[in-house]
């Protein structure tokens, strides 16, 4: 019996033995696997800085401005048409003339309104006669009242019928209602017209109105008499201006914008109805604000933020202050903590610091608070940043910063 508990204990001691065996070769493969993988960390070269394009934060004058997309809308403008059927004789006008206000447009045939005409103006010819003649008689009693009064009743009813056949002769002839430039004209004679066809567009164009809509929040910056200026794709390099001439009182419940209408001059009727127009107002007094590229803000969920330029020294100063007055410990630089070579003190990085911002004005952003006066500050790259990584300046090609760009084309 003992020997076989003697046997038993023998052969489990040894796969003891094994199983440790196994796990201490396992041990040492994972060893070396992780020598080997320090010691290629250790030979890999660290990233080079992140190339990034910079800008210095400057003073400018700036004109507060209310900017909108507006419409063109002419002083008059109507589609002209007649409200009776007939045969077109004559058309007296071309595509793009200028007319003039009573001018004939078009001739619908009238020869039968017309000879009906001159028969009705007839009889009350006839009839003024017959009146002046009763007047007389009456005037030495040859007749009585009712004679003379029946006489004075034809009369006045012969004229109102050639009244009402001189109505029906005129709205046979179109003629302008104002005076202003025609459209396009496709009726020629021969042509039958049934009620209500337009045969022309007439607009005045000088001068002409642009409706804009702006949000409520601007009502008390905007007042009738503004000047308003515009810039058109039609004319790159143009700006024409006009001055506002009404608010509409009515603030449009859905979307809580107000209707603006500016006058605008057009002596030389380059502006068309219809046409586009990128609107801005000045509004308040000029103000010096601190400005950067749009390009140089990082809009975040939790605020906007900008990347400033300093040497590592001056970094890790301000660093070690803002945790001084912090009350905590100064965090460790990220080279570091990744077993990289350290940072020279001279060497060129990038903090990160919220801002913010005021307005725009095209390619402009005015800061108010976050940076000061002549620091240098990312403006292209920020998405391979992060709080003080190194970085190297190639500015040979800058984002734009215009305060009134324009459109370009390659």
């Amino acid at each position: 019996m003992a020997a076989v508990e003697k046997k038993k204990w023998s052969t489990t001691k040894k796969m003891i033995i094994m199983i440790l065996l196994v796990l201490l070769l396992i041990a040492a493969i994972a060893g070396i696997k992780v020598m080997l993988v320090m010691k290629m960390i250790a030979g890999m070269k660290p990233p080079p800085p992140a190339t990034v394009s910079t800008a210095k934060a400057a003073y400018q004058e700036w004109q507060p401005q209310l900017s909108a997309v507006g419409s063109m809308r002419a002083a008059r403008g109507a589609d002209l048409s007649l409200d009776l059927s007939g045969l077109v004789t004559k058309v007296n006008v071309q595509s793009g003339d200028e007319v003039k206000e009573g001018q004939l447009l078009l001739q619908l045939r009238d020869s039968e309104d017309v000879a009906q005409l001159h028969q009705l103006e007839a009889a009350a010819a006839l009839a003024e006669v017959t009146f002046g003649r009763a007047k007389q008689q009456l005037a030495v009693q040859a007749i009585s009242k009712a004679d003379y009064d029946q006489a004075a009743a034809d009369l006045k009813a012969k004229q109102a019928a050639v009244a009402q056949q001189q109505v029906n002769v005129q709205r046979k002839q179109l003629r302008a209602p104002f005076t202003g430039r025609a459209g396009i004209v496709t009726i020629t004679p021969g042509t039958f017209l049934n009620p209500g066809t337009t045969i022309v567009t007439l607009q005045q164009l000088d001068p002409v109105f642009v409706d804009f809509h702006l949000p409520q929040k601007n009502l008390a910056d905007v007042k009738v008499g503004q000047k308003a200026l515009l810039k058109l794709d039609a004319f790159p390099g143009k700006t024409f201006e006009g001055e506002i001439s009404a608010i509409n009182p009515k603030v449009d419940s859905d979307t809580r914008n107000v209707m603006i209408e500016a006058k605008v001059p057009n002596p030389d009727k380059l502006l068309t109805p219809g046409m586009f127009a990128d609107v801005t107002i000045d509004v308040g007094t000029k103000t010096r604000y601190l400005t950067l590229p749009q390009t140089a803000i990082v809009y975040n969920p939790y605020g906007a933020t900008i990347y400033i330029v300093k040497k590592k020294a001056d970094a890790d100063k301000e660093a070690a202050e803002q945790a001084k007055k912090d009350g905590g410990k100064q965090a460790a630089a990220p080279a570091a903590a990744n077993g990289a070579p350290p940072i020279p003190a001279d060497a060129l990085v990038v903090t990160q610091a919220f801002v913010t911002t005021d307005g725009t004005r095209g390619d402009q952003v005015a800061i108010t608070k976050g940076v000061d006066d002549g620091a240098e500050v990312v403006t292209s790259g920020q998405i391979k940043l992060k709080n003080g990584a190194p970085i190297t300046i190639d500015n040979k090609i800058q984002p734009t910063d215009a305060a009134n760009p324009k459109p370009q084309e390659h």
